[in-house]
């Protein structure tokens, strides 16, 4: 049975847990850490707000952010990151705080959906969520759906460290979205803790980058 509509609102974002050893098997879904700042986007009344992890207000630090999800159906929450990307198309946290003077670099990737046209969607599984999540367009450059993959974790790692990466996330492809919770069911491996994210260059695609032949993206701890 369909939950009942609702008024689309802030929504605390779900957290990883850091761990030291991937699990293995085929009930997760994988993304690449991003180095930037924790989004929830917020439309509602046909206006979009955009939150910080700690629900403050974003709006007028990123307005062409906010604008640009002007484009998602009314009464709709989503959450995902703001970063900033250098010439070659890589995140660069050094260049995200300097968002004024680099505007143009800036992107929200899109990685999961809440509330979809006044319909709570935090109960169904991952899964589920990002099948829907794929149903919504954006026009606008500064608006990408993230991408997700499916491999082993030794693929995983194997690929990672090639690429330099700061690390990845392991999200249960059956999770419900838990505010606030630091479950498990999503975890954060860091591969190398201290540095300076990389990631393998800019090419067109669904997402707009993606390492090597890998798309994956990251849900920040």
């Amino acid at each position: 049975m369909p939950s009942p509509k609702i008024g689309a609102k802030f929504i605390e974002p779900m957290k990883c847990l850091t761990v030291s050893k991937l699990p293995e098997g085929s009930k997760w879904l994988w993304e690449l850490k991003l180095d930037g700042y924790r989004a929830i986007a917020v439309k509602s009344a046909g206006r979009v707000r955009l939150y910080s992890r700690n629900s403050k207000p974003f709006d007028k630090t990123f307005v062409y952010i906010a604008e640009a999800l002007g484009e998602l159906p009314d009464e709709t929450t989503v959450d995902g990151e703001i970063v900033a990307l250098d010439d070659s198309g890589k995140p660069s946290f050094n260049l995200l705080q300097n968002f004024v003077s680099e505007a143009g670099r800036i992107r929200y990737f899109v990685f999961d959906l809440l509330c979809h046209k006044g319909r709570d969607l935090t109960g169904l599984p991952l899964i589920e969520r990002r099948k829907a999540l794929a149903t919504l367009k954006f026009e606008s450059e500064w608006v990408r759906i993230a991408d997700y993959f499916e491999a082993s974790s030794d693929n995983l790692l194997r690929a990672a460290r090639e690429q330099q990466l700061e690390g990845i996330v392991g999200k249960l492809l059956d999770s419900r979205y838990e505010p606030g919770k630091r479950s498990g069911a999503w975890i954060n491996y860091r591969l190398n803790l201290g540095q300076e994210f990389v990631v393998g260059g800019y090419t067109p695609g669904r997402t707009g980058w993606m390492p090597s032949s890998l798309a994956i993206t990251e849900a920040r701890t």
